[in-house]
């Protein structure tokens, strides 16, 4: 079956919506990446609009030094949440589906339950560590950041288990339960908790922001873990649990090497602007990051959808359908990135002023940071194509590269350039990263994984 759509040289007017539905039904594997990602999208919007307005809540009612610190700490536990899962979000949109086409039910099971259990564990001792190191550092810290560090210690365990669980429901396509917790229950949660407190007349600081957002993390992973529960209940037959820590492990640290240092490169630039520049400077660049958010989400709702059904053909041997699936993933993430890029530049001004009327000034570091953006979405979710398929570690070096060069880019140009230097350095980076891992498909895989030129060869062994 053909997972691409047939071409056509003109749709007449009155085919439009047949085309249309043609488009978004059906039951191939096609129409089915397409509903998934779009549901996938829809929940990203959502979220990014309630993000959007909890941060110029935040922004406008505990001012830009203790919002600034806010960013600053809730930052860190977005990067180090992400990396303490061992990678196990990731890799079980690999693992499960081998494990199902496979028949082995006892390691599914043993999985399922098995793999909560450890990052739950090993991320509440990190978080107890990191808390030690905090009170140690304390001297040397900001004094307003100390217990909101403290706080974003004890919100990671959660934001850890919740990250596992997406990657669980995900791998059934269930995209709305492994999503809506963390992104639409998680920020209404924090809009309402900062609202309550601002309408009972409490003093906002960053302190009180973060104590909102760690309880929104744990109410919402605990809501999630209920419903998953009880859904894989119904999908799994119960029975005996085998267990095998090891090889999970063994395919989720490279794959987690990936994700951190993706992670890195994500986070750096705001990290570093912290170091040398002001609170004010710092929540003026996350406001123009978090308005260009809207693109990465396009790749992020393919990636999603895409990794496991990766890791079902290559485990099937079917070529043909990978190399077809690979070439629809790659269109449908970067003409939707690049539609979406340039709505948001002509509407940049208007969206940073909803910050405040400071915020506008970070208006054309938007037009230096969708750089990065548009050339990486040309490549769609390739980094999920090579994670799924066993390359893992090649992936990972390409990460690892492209992360160097923005941290020595980003301590050269953020002391004298502020924000525009940090735009300038993650967008190199991200350029740099998407020559790397179009080379590096090109040789491993042996496809051509561009939105646009020569269509893709079958893919190698």
């Amino acid at each position: 079956m053909s997972v691409t759509d047939a071409p056509s040289t003109t749709v007449p007017p009155a085919g439009v919506m047949a085309r249309l539905r043609s488009m978004l039904g059906g039951s191939g594997e096609a129409s089915l990446t397409k509903r998934l990602a779009g549901t996938i999208f829809i929940i990203r919007v959502i979220s990014a609009a309630l993000a959007y307005l909890s941060q110029i809540l935040l922004a406008r009612w505990i001012g830009g030094s203790d919002y600034g610190v806010y960013v600053y700490v809730w930052t860190w536990v977005l990067l180090l949440g992400s990396m303490m899962d061992f990678g196990i979000s990731a890799s079980a949109q690999k693992i499960i589906p081998e494990y199902r086409a496979c028949g082995e039910h006892e390691l599914l099971r043993g999985f399922l339950s098995g793999s909560r259990w450890m990052t739950f564990a090993v991320s509440a001792l990190v978080s107890v560590l990191l808390a030690i190191v905090v009170d140690g550092l304390s001297p040397w810290i900001d004094a307003n950041a100390i217990t909101p560090l403290f706080i974003g210690c004890l919100t990671l365990p959660a934001f850890v288990v919740a990250n596992t669980q997406d990657g669980i429901a995900r791998s059934h396509d269930w995209m709305r339960l492994g999503l809506m917790p963390q992104f639409i229950v998680r920020q209404s949660l924090i809009i309402g908790f900062t609202a309550g407190a601002f309408a009972l007349g409490f003093d906002l600081g960053a302190t009180p922001a973060m104590l909102a957002s760690a309880a929104a993390v744990w109410i919402a992973m605990i809501g999630q873990m209920i419903v998953l529960n009880r859904r894989l209940g119904r999908h799994i037959k119960p029975g005996p649990k085998a267990y095998d820590f090891r090889g999970w492990l063994a395919i989720s640290l490279p794959i987690l090497m990936v994700e951190s240092f993706y992670l890195l490169l994500s986070y750096t630039d705001v990290l570093v602007l912290q170091q040398f520049r002001s609170s004010e400077e710092v929540g003026v660049y996350f406001a123009v990051v978090k308005t260009l958010a809207l693109v990465s989400f396009i790749h992020y709702a393919m990636s999603a959808t895409t990794a496991h059904r990766f890791a079902e053909y290559h485990a099937s041997g079917d070529r043909a359908r990978l190399s077809a699936y690979v070439a629809h993933a790659i269109k449908w993430t970067f003409w939707p990135s690049l539609a979406a890029t340039i709505l948001l530049l002509a509407m940049g001004k208007p969206l940073l002023w909803l910050f405040g009327p400071q915020f506008v000034v970070g208006y054309d570091i938007m037009f230096v940071a969708a750089i990065g953006l548009v050339v990486r979405s040309a490549i769609g979710p390739v980094e999920r194509l090579l994670n799924m398929l066993g390359h893992q570690h090649i992936c990972a070096l390409a990460y690892a590269l492209a992360f160097a060069m923005n941290v020595v880019l980003c301590m050269a140009l953020v002391p004298r350039f502020g924000g525009h230097g940090a735009a300038a350095a993650t967008s190199i980076s991200l350029v740099f990263e998407t020559v790397l891992l179009f080379w590096i498909v090109r040789k491993r895989l042996g496809l051509h994984v561009l939105a646009f030129g020569k269509a893709a060869a079958s893919t190698s062994s």
